[in-house]
């Protein structure tokens, strides 16, 4: 069995839900994402190597989720716990996942490391923004199955 990466990581406390208001429940009425929608989305994903979120090990957090529903963008920078995590690509993956299953299809969805937290950054944001490599990573099984895990709670 693999030993974690960071075997003992900080764990932060969960932010509050965000209040559903009346226009929230309007069909009727033309209602853009905004940032906190896009961060809800993703901030349950559990961990690859802890029975916690993403958001208690602030490895996503609301500020940095960017969203231009103008153009039909999102990006979210994510932080791994260590220098070095191991699972950078596949927690990427996993936000990348969680948000094109959640998002309109129209929307184009980038998932990068934030600069300066990970010694292989340039390598893993180069992964995360292939998509021919996302397509093959989405044909093996095994790797869908751990990904599925990560965002069924969500």
């Amino acid at each position: 069995m693999k030993v974690a990466d960071n075997v003992n990581p900080n764990v932060y406390e969960k932010g509050s839900l965000r209040e559903v208001t009346k226009s929230d429940l309007d069909e009727e009425l033309k209602d853009d994402f905004d940032q906190r929608e896009i961060f809800d989305i993703i901030r349950n994903i559990s961990d690859p190597e802890h029975p916690l979120t993403l958001e208690e090990l602030r490895v996503v957090e609301e500020s940095n989720v960017i969203i231009d529903n103008e153009n039909n963008l999102v990006h979210v920078y994510f932080t791994p716990t260590i220098p070095h995590c191991s699972m950078a690509t596949l927690i990427g993956l996993s936000i990348r996942v969680q948000l094109l299953r959640a998002l309109p299809s129209r929307f184009k969805v980038t998932v990068e490391v934030t600069e300066g937290t990970h010694v292989s950054e340039h390598a893993v944001n180069k992964q995360l923004a292939d998509k021919e490599r996302i397509a093959a990573a989405l044909e093996n099984n095994n790797l869908v199955q751990i990904i599925n895990q990560c965002v069924r709670s969500v």
